[in-house]
């Protein structure tokens, strides 16, 4: 009898446990933050409830570390890790380090590379004895003795897996850079990576490593070879001269069935593609490999021919939705472009119906549009889809002069070509979604996007034929083909790819060698330029030193290819930087995943000074994603007004925020140490803040008297 009251008991319990939405094994799940963004599902969810709605108010900083080596040119972007009572995190500089998650102590630090960049997030591995953490810095993957900090000996060279090595073409001095985490499945690394945005450019091969030595063990070509699927979408032998189509944002990992979802970007030159006629697979793709062999089970092209960067920006979400009152499992992936594309996990059946609409033609030279482009009808566009005069922004004193850029701009939406005249680009070149990626709480089905809505004016600039007899005039040549889309048309510099700093009277504040020993190494954000011959250097040097006295080199005129390049990544803005269309000009979303409706949207960020003018509030751009907890709340804060925020997550309202030191342009982590729940985030600015600093920073509630 008594057999039978327990067992009954226990039913009622287990069925008590589902009707509240979340079983005993989901709530132990999701009380870790041991991998990137919560999960290998990528769900930015926490089961955790001790700070609720009730009571976040409350929140105070628990702990502060300071990395201690923040520069002028320096970005935090990384969502800590924690695991075994340790924060895991990187500095501006690439030190690496562990923190006691109680006190913020540090524990160990390492720093295997003299240079910075950026690492968005770490991986951890574990075999019950041996546990590493694994990270992506510049050109390697590191693994460190979870415990200790040394680098694993074994792991490649010396603890240094180099990733332009086992190429089937010469990488080695080509931009490339493990800024995102790969994933961990049993005992392989998978590892995408970011290459340049222009030629020449890396193949975006996604391969998989022993995690314990480093050595390859599978690799699929996202840019096909002879007698592969979707070769026929490039033009023949592609392979060997073009790149791109790569994963920079990450991967999700359905662990259970085996299954890495790999989205890719654009295939190079972003914004011409007369070299690379076709529809381009594997690029723009939603790619679902088999983890064990990398063997494609199924994709779904976003975008074909892509000339406009609508890379798929971040790792998309595992979540499961109701249809016909079954639960299907999916997989939501969100886009620069302001949609979420949704499908069936395992057959990549799409779960909303896709139309394809059809687009004019390119007017550029040998350029070949695709004739249609696929949008899915729901859910709805979280991002506005098009830039009309009516949409200008009406308090802008200078209204007048930004209708008369829109007016001698293309501006007709999404996919028109790019153009000399100007092409609007809206939503602009950073989303749409960015590579914050999306939350999602899996007992309302409900998916959380942060989103931006700037509008961009891409200008492409005919190079062809351009010549002179100066160093000066062919250094601005190789100027104009490299440096241009980052620095910009008149060197002022732009707020795309790590800040590109301005380069007007360079001479004045470094010497011709320092540049010739940047451009050569890299520094910071900047990759290197190594690729480019030592005749291209030494004239891009004399352009940017104004030597306009010193005659031509040989070899340089034959170098440049490509007949375009851009002027730069122009912001649509006024004179006082603030964006040329209406608000909101960033926005966070709960997107209800079983009907296809936005829930809410609400504006995320402040520009106070024109809040204090009477001006509702017009969110901002921003960069970073959610973290959704159990305790009816979104933390998010990613914009450069410097606030932490809360959000109810069944409303939108706003009920908590905090003044952080420097902006985060990074996800939080929530967690659980000795029975305490806690925040942590990296305050470091970067992108699009002049201030940059070097904190993280823990937030939990008061200890009870």
């Amino acid at each position: 009898m008594n057999r039978i009251i327990a067992f009954s008991l226990f039913i009622s319990l287990f069925i008590f446990s589902c009707q509240s939405g979340e079983t005993k094994l989901e709530k132990n799940f999701y009380k870790t933050w041991s991998h990137y963004l919560g999960d290998p599902a990528r769900t930015h969810y926490s089961s955790l409830d001790q700070i609720n709605k009730e009571n976040v108010g409350q929140l105070e900083v628990a702990w502060e570390y300071k990395t201690g080596d923040a520069a002028k040119n320096t970005v935090i972007q990384t969502n800590p890790l924690i695991a075994d009572g340790m924060v895991y995190g990187v500095s501006p500089a690439l030190k690496v380090f562990a923190l006691d998650a109680r006190t913020g102590e540090e524990i160990w630090s390492e720093k295997p590379l003299e240079q910075g960049g950026v690492a968005r997030g770490l991986m951890r591995w574990t075999d019950g004895t041996d546990t590493r953490i694994l990270v992506g810095l510049r050109q390697y993957v590191a693994a460190f003795d979870a415990k200790t900090g040394e680098l694993v000996k074994g792991f490649g060279e010396n603890g240094l897996l180099d990733l332009k090595k086992g190429f089937d073409r010469d990488v080695s001095e080509v931009s490339l850079e493990a800024t995102s985490p790969g994933v961990i499945y049993k005992d392989l690394l998978i590892q995408g990576f970011l290459t340049s945005e222009g030629l020449p450019a890396v193949p975006g091969d996604i391969r998989a490593f022993d995690v314990r030595t480093g050595a390859l063990k599978w690799t699929f070509h996202t840019i096909p070879r002879p007698g592969e699927y979707g070769y026929e979408t490039f033009p023949e032998n592609a392979w060997l001269y073009t790149g791109g189509a790569n994963n920079w944002c990450g991967m999700t990992l359905d662990d259970e069935r085996g299954i890495v979802f790999v989205p890719t970007g654009s295939a190079a030159f972003d914004f011409w593609g007369g070299d690379r006629k076709g529809d381009n697979l594997f690029a723009n793709s939603l790619i679902a490999l088999d983890a064990n062999t990398g063997e494609r089970i199924w994709h779904y092209q976003t975008v074909k021919h892509d000339i406009w960067d609508r890379d798929l920006p971040t790792p998309p979400t595992l979540v499961t939705v109701e249809r016909d009152g079954k639960q299907i499992d999916a997989v939501a992936q969100p886009t620069k472009s302001g949609f979420v594309f949704l499908f069936n996990r395992e057959t990549g059946e799409p779960l909303f119906p896709i139309e394809e609409k059809e687009y004019p033609p390119s007017d550029l030279y040998e350029e070949h549009t695709a004739s249609t482009q696929p949008l899915p009808l729901k859910p709805e566009p979280f991002s506005r889809q098009r830039l009309d005069e009516g949409d200008i922004n009406d308090f802008s004193k200078d209204k007048d002069s930004l209708l008369a850029v829109l007016r001698q701009s293309r501006s007709d939406g999404q996919f028109v070509p790019p153009s000399t005249e100007g092409t609007v680009i809206f939503p602009g070149f950073d989303g749409g979604a960015e590579w914050g990626g999306s939350g999602y709480d899996p007992n309302s089905n409900i998916l959380y996007v942060n989103a931006n809505e700037m509008p961009w004016v891409l200008t492409m600039l005919d190079i062809r034929g351009q010549g002179g007899k100066s160093l000066y005039d062919q250094g601005k040549k190789v100027y104009r083909n490299y440096c241009m889309i980052c620095h910009g048309a008149e060197l002022q510099g732009t707020q795309f790819h790590g800040n590109a700093l301005p380069l007007i009277d360079l001479k004045s504040r470094l010497s011709p060698d320092s540049v010739h020993n940047i451009l050569e190494k890299g520094r910071n954000t900047m990759p290197s330029f190594g690729f480019i011959t030592e005749a291209e250097r030494t004239a891009v040097i004399g352009f940017l030193m104004e030597d306009t006295v010193s005659v031509a080199l040989e070899g340089v005129e034959n170098v440049i290819t490509l007949p375009y390049s851009h002027t730069g990544y122009i912001r649509f803005v006024d004179s006082e930087g603030y964006p040329a269309v209406k608000p909101p000009w960033g926005t966070l979303n709960a997107i209800d995943l079983n009907s296809g409706e936005i829930k809410w949207k609400v504006p995320l960020g402040e520009f106070e000074e024109l809040t204090a003018k009477g001006i509702p509030k017009t969110g901002m751009e921003n960069y970073g994603g959610p973290v959704v907890t159990a305790g009816g709340l979104v933390f998010i804060a990613a914009t450069k007004d410097k606030y932490l925020r809360a959000f109810d997550k069944d409303t939108g309202e706003e009920v908590w925020r905090y003044k952080l030191p420097f902006a985060s342009l990074a996800t939080p982590a929530t967690y659980e140490v000795g029975g305490k729940q806690y925040l942590v985030l990296a305050s470091g600015g970067g992108k699009n803040t002049k201030e940059r600093g070097d904190v993280y920073m823990a937030f939990a509630l008061p200890d009870k008297e």
